[in-house]
């Protein structure tokens, strides 16, 4: 018996197709749901899989992508017809790569390329600011940071764009688990910026897609 409801519909009604979460689903109902979106033929897409799972999917989906680093799963990725250059990925430190990568590739999933920008936290400023002349070409940029997460202020007190704040798990003693991260975006003195949840590569990349699809629409 198979216990899903796909819904086939959400790229019509929101613009962007349905995106598995796989850390609470088990094999058989994961390659049920693939299998069904194979049908449709929509290739399907996965975040938050664990290693073994995506190990075994690997194995029944051998034309399949997998990052084991950021758990994301794609049955197929796509190589054409990408939008580029309009949403760059900031990270304060290699340490968010997990969270980079997640970003990355659900929007590479929804038809954008990103540019990535690693290693420019505020330890070292001066990285941040050689870059702002090429940051400023960007519609919409993302911002992923661990420890205090400080980084999305100083880069939302310097750039214009929509600025997609994820505060990461990333840190020790008070900064562990993300909160000291998320609590500094949260209470962040540059105006506008947006905070997604501890970890969200994910949400960061939709809301970044939702920014830009509307634009387009108008």
């Amino acid at each position: 018996m198979k216990n899903f409801n796909i819904d086939a519909d959400r790229r019509k009604r929101l613009g962007f197709p349905e995106i598995i979460y796989g850390a609470s689903k088990s094999i058989e109902v994961i390659i049920d749901i693939l299998d069904h979106y194979k049908e449709l033929g929509d290739p399907a897409f996965i975040t938050k899989l664990q290693p073994d799972k995506m190990e075994h999917l690997l194995e029944h989906y051998p034309q399949a992508f997998g990052d084991p680093l950021s758990g994301v799963f794609s049955v197929k990725r796509p190589t054409e017809d990408l939008r580029q250059g309009e949403i760059g990925i900031l990270s304060a430190g290699s340490a968010d790569q997990f969270a980079v990568n997640e970003a990355f590739y659900t929007l590479e999933h929804l038809g954008h390329q990103a540019t990535c920008y690693q290693d420019i936290g505020v330890a070292g400023l001066h990285r941040l600011l050689n870059k702002l002349d090429e940051l400023k070409k960007f519609k919409v940029l993302i911002v992923i940071a661990g420890f205090e997460g400080a980084l999305p202020t100083v880069v939302g007190g310097l750039l214009p764009q929509p600025i997609i704040a994820v505060p990461t798990s990333v840190g020790y003693g008070v900064a562990a688990g993300g909160n000291a991260a998320l609590q500094t975006m949260l209470s962040s003195c540059a105006n506008g910026i947006t905070v997604v949840n501890i970890d969200n590569g994910y949400g960061a990349a939709l809301a970044a897609a939702r920014i830009l699809n509307n634009h387009i629409q108008k």
